[in-house]
């Protein structure tokens, strides 16, 4: 009897470790940058507290490798280069020789903080100053 029970407790604890285990990675694949992403929205308040969330057509994409390298087309000077992740925050390091679009310090690098929201993730960049806030929202395209 003894045995039985201790084999039953034994099977029900490692249905439960792979149950939570299998959640577990699906939420960390649902919540990855990994892949390409199309901007489908900016957000931008002029100050005075009406801000929202306005339709971009033609969005621009990101595409990101798991070997922490991307391509991009937002900028037509230079589409790629590397990526960190720290946080909840992204760091886009351009490598294209000397590029920089004036608003990023260093050149050519870009700092975003981010945050998935279902299936997509919402860009806050930190090298701009967005008073009333400012942001990206992405879907991913796979």
């Amino acid at each position: 009897m003894y045995q039985e029970l201790k084999l039953g407790v034994l099977s029900l604890l490692a249905i439960l470790l792979i149950g939570c285990s299998s959640d577990s990675k699906n939420v960390e694949i649902e919540n990855s940058i990994i892949g390409t992403w199309k901007l489908i929205e900016i957000y931008n308040d002029s100050g005075d507290g009406t801000g929202s969330w306005k339709p971009v057509e033609n969005g621009y994409t990101y595409n990101f490798s798991i070997d922490g390298q991307f391509t991009s087309t937002r900028f037509s000077e230079c589409s790629s280069g590397n990526y960190t992740i720290d946080a909840n925050q992204l760091t886009l390091d351009f490598d294209c020789n000397g590029f920089t679009t004036g608003i990023e310090k260093p050149e050519g690098i870009f700092i975003e903080n981010y945050a998935f929201e279902s299936n997509t993730v919402v860009f806050i960049p930190i090298y701009l100053n967005c008073v009333e806030g400012c942001g990206w929202k992405f879907e991913k395209l796979n």
